[in-house]
């Protein structure tokens, strides 16, 4: 299993602005040990690949990743635009993760309707993996339309990740793209539904991953560190599909999905994500800058 480091945009580094923090962030997680880091795009925050872009440039030796990107606010020939400078600035160490967000956020923020997510994914992916592949797009949809094909020569085709927790977006992912990340989501649940439900919709033969993200707090005041989490995390707790994914895990809210406690304990944690069949976990780490310290080294012992 692989395990590499999740993060926010510009939340854990030094400098005057997101794009310094995400850039030396990025250079102390490769310096460490790691050799590949997803980050969210929130609403709120810069723009994530124009950032990657000139990290890329300045970092080498790490992948990163999007820890998703959402669908609804970019056509796709301008993504797959982006995606492939990106990847031709980098020499191919961009991964794409692709999500749908929230019904709260893209109807209250950005006026879309959030009704048929599965079907817009798939009118999106109809577009976008072709232009990724160097090929032509041809693709009447409902919700999107594509056609076209971009000339960005020496750009490799990232490889795509969506965002998929319900049997419909799993199967979605595991039939067109190189698999799922997850997030709020504990092992017995990655176990018996998102990874068989992904592979069995894979082609013979053809490998899909399971990526697991969660928050990693290793401290030896497991209390405190709880109540934070609680603070921090708790809109997930409210927002629809990970509230499912913590209901199915018999968790009571994000305190509970993230690993919190000392080396030895959580090193337990990680490793029934291992026995669920999860290919990759990412780590969020939080607290203090010792604890976060702690955490990140003790993700690496667990490699």
């Amino acid at each position: 299993m692989r395990i590499s480091v999740f993060g926010y945009l510009g939340d854990d580094g030094d400098g005057p602005s997101p794009v310094d923090r995400y850039i030396n962030h990025l250079r102390r997680v490769r310096d460490e040990g790691f050799t590949r880091f997803w980050t969210a795009q929130l609403p709120h925050n810069p723009d994530l690949l124009t950032t990657m872009a000139v990290a890329v440039r300045e970092v080498d030796g790490i992948e990163v990743a999007t820890g998703v990107l959402p669908i609804q606010v970019q056509h796709p020939i301008a993504l797959a635009q982006r995606a492939l400078t990106v990847n031709l600035i980098s020499g191919g160490r961009l991964l794409l993760g692709l999500g749908v967000s929230h019904r709260v956020v893209s109807e209250n923020m950005w006026g879309i309707s959030f009704d048929r997510p599965v079907r817009r994914m798939a009118e999106y992916l109809d577009g976008l993996l072709p232009l990724l592949a160097g090929d032509a797009a041809d693709a009447t949809g409902e919700f999107t339309t594509t056609r076209g094909r971009l000339d960005i020569p020496g750009a490799p085709a990232p490889a795509v990740y969506i965002a998929a927790l319900g049997p419909q977006m799993l199967r979605l992912a595991g039939r067109r793209t190189a698999g799922t990340v997850t997030w709020m989501t504990g092992p017995r649940t990655l176990g018996e539904h998102i990874g068989p439900t992904l592979r069995a919709a894979a082609d013979a033969g053809r490998d899909v991953e399971v990526v697991a993200a969660l928050p990693i707090c290793v401290t030896d005041d497991a209390a405190t560190a709880r109540e934070q989490a609680a603070a921090d995390f708790a809109v997930y707790g409210t927002l629809p599909s990970y509230r499912a994914m913590l209901d199915r895990e018999g968790w009571a809210g994000p305190e509970d999905a993230a690993l919190i406690g000392t080396e030895s304990e959580i090193a337990a944690r990680i490793d029934k994500l291992r026995a669920a069949g999860v290919d990759e976990f990412s780590g969020l780490p939080f607290g203090s800058a010792e604890q976060r310290a702690r955490s990140r080294a003790l993700m690496l012992s667990c490699r």
